[in-house]
């Protein structure tokens, strides 16, 4: 079974699934979410925020390939390019991060690594880039849909999964924990930094992803 990742460009937008292609959940507030669901103008308000991430502020995803076919992605950017990230109790993120919006891996893959495989990636990216840290809003427990405290569980990546790969609770919620991974400290362990990331991100143990096939948003 071959595997690859690609980042995010607006060539590789396709092969995101849906209905993650023309979410925009993170990426406008949401009263510009709502008036571009009501004129069926959410894909174009897609591809429109990765093109202009790209362009302000570069690689805001990557995409995983299992044999060729799209099996998952995730997305990153900072928090002044996702007007949402304000929407959660835990807010706002720190200052000198990067906020991971979120990750999927579909169903078919489930359970396989993956999920751990598109977060090194991201880490590994942020890392290059100089970037202090990374941090993401976690689902600590299960929701069908918005509760008027942050997105639905569908955009969300599971917070026991985060912990996993070796985020801390920087501030604690019974549903949207903020997590953070500071990869500051990865780049002062190592001078090479696939093999810092490893020593971060190589502790994760099986049964913490395939728990995951119980959340069908990651």
């Amino acid at each position: 079974m071959g595997r690859r990742l690609s980042p995010l460009t607006l060539d590789t937008l396709q092969d995101i699934p849906d209905p993650c292609r023309s979410c925009v959940t993170w990426e406008l507030d949401p009263v510009a979410a709502r008036r571009a669901g009501e004129a069926g103008d959410t894909a174009f308000e897609k591809e429109a925020w990765v093109s202009a991430t790209l362009l302000e502020w570069g690689s805001c995803g990557r995409i995983a390939y299992v044999d060729e076919m799209p099996a998952g992605f995730v997305l990153y950017a900072p928090p002044a390019f996702v007007p949402r990230s304000m929407a959660f109790p835990t807010s706002p993120v720190s200052a000198d991060a990067v906020l991971l919006m979120t990750a999927r891996v579909l169903p078919l893959w489930s359970g396989g690594g993956l999920a751990r495989m598109l977060i090194q990636a991201a880490a590994k990216d942020l890392t290059r880039r100089g970037v202090r840290a990374v941090e993401a809003f976690g689902l600590a427990v299960e929701s069908d849909g918005p509760d008027g405290d942050g997105p639905g569980s569908q955009c969300l990546v599971p917070a026991d999964l985060l912990l996993a790969v070796g985020f801390k609770t920087v501030r604690q919620h019974r549903r949207y924990p903020r997590l953070r991974l500071e990869l500051k400290t990865a780049l002062s362990w190592r001078e090479d930094v696939e093999q810092a990331l490893e020593r971060i991100l190589g502790t994760v143990r099986t049964p913490a992803l395939t728990s995951q096939s119980s959340h069908p948003g990651v």
